[in-house]
């Protein structure tokens, strides 16, 4: 796509940035609502059998997902048009889905300002090393790095780590409104899991709750990590880095059946929202539908999207993600092509 008609994308979606309440309000009561109940539920079925337990909180789990969104799309400002109701809102589904929300919003605005800059990554972002950088790091690095990527530490202790752990801490240099927020978040989450564990028990709270926070957390990683980590994904350094080019190319379009579509927001539109933030989740779709431009962004299945649970690498000569096999069998090829070269290379006298 020319320079000239991705300038013209952000135009072109613009008209969708508008927020219309009513859906707001719509969306709120169609997620928070089927999400208590669900709970609630999953509570109940506890007298029935534990096998009737599990699906309705791998149901409740998607409406967490749901309930993310709409955090998200407060963060970005793009729920209501008052500030305050999106703040407010924010805040309280942050609550719900263990996340404080003004430590998000901040980390999240600066992942949308350096989205796939190889020169300001390390915010808001997955952890992402060049084939060269990873040749040329300590072996602790290259460990760490390989254990980070490791698609069952990401998915099986990345949630626990990161939702139970790593969000219940102010960053360094974090602002007073960011701190107190995140103090307001962990408060609110004692109390409001103390109230369920005095009025159902503990037992039976970390038996509904526990596969519901697993389960989100797990979907919850794997969409951000797939609409940024695919095979013809989008890197560049900041003297060559353009954000238009970034949303349209470094984020994918997760082509959804329309049941999980709804579930995740239409945040399988990924490519609209790093283009357009301010497009409320209901508008994605209509965006995507009406921009011809934007149709021809990456398209993933979820079988083509299982493919990059092996992308390790980010390969800047071929602009695209390798796994560690494809490194190894490149270093490999190599090596064979420097014999070669060598056993080719004609004798001086002497040697």
């Amino acid at each position: 796509m020319n320079q000239s008609k991705l300038a013209n994308l952000k135009k072109n979606v613009a008209p969708y940035e508008q927020i219309d309440t009513k859906s707001s309000i719509k969306q709120i009561i169609n997620t928070l609502v089927p999400l208590v109940l669900l709970w609630y539920a999953a509570y109940l079925s506890l007298s029935v059998s534990y096998w009737l337990t599990v699906p309705i909180a791998v149901l409740a789990s998607g409406f967490v997902i749901r309930t993310f969104i709409i955090f998200h799309d407060c963060c970005h400002q793009s729920f209501f048009k008052s500030r305050m109701a999106n703040d407010i809102l924010g805040t309280i589904t942050g609550v719900l889905t263990l996340v404080p929300y003004q430590q998000w919003k901040n980390s999240h605005s600066i992942h949308h300002a350096t989205s796939s800059n190889l020169d300001k990554r390390g915010t808001g972002d997955m952890w992402v090393l060049t084939i060269d950088e990873y040749k040329a790091a300590p072996l602790f690095t290259r460990i760490a790095y390989r254990i980070y990527r490791n698609p069952i530490v990401m998915l099986g202790l990345g949630p626990i780590f990161i939702f139970l752990i790593s969000y219940r801490f102010n960053h360094k240099g974090a602002r007073r409104k960011e701190r107190i927020n995140t103090y307001v978040t962990n408060v609110s989450i004692v109390a409001l899991y103390t109230i369920l564990v005095w009025a159902i028990g503990w037992q039976a709270f970390v038996l509904v709750q526990g596969p519901i926070f697993f389960l989100s957390g797990v979907l919850g990683i794997w969409l951000f990590y797939v609409q940024h980590q695919f095979e013809d994904s989008y890197f560049e350094h900041e003297e060559e880095w353009s954000y238009v080019q970034a949303a349209v190319e470094g984020s994918s379009y997760y082509k959804l059946p329309k049941l999980l579509q709804w579930i995740t927001g239409n945040i399988g539109f990924h490519h609209v929202h790093h283009l357009s933030p301010k497009v409320p989740n209901y508008n994605l779709e209509k965006a995507h539908n009406a921009t011809p431009p934007l149709q021809k962004a990456t398209t993933i299945t979820l079988r083509t999207s299982l493919k990059s649970l092996r992308f390790r690498l980010w390969d800047e000569e071929n602009k695209t993600f390798v796994s560690f096999k494809d490194l190894k069998q490149l270093q490999h090829r190599l090596g064979r092509l420097s014999d070669k070269v060598s056993n080719r290379r004609p004798k001086v006298q002497g040697e």
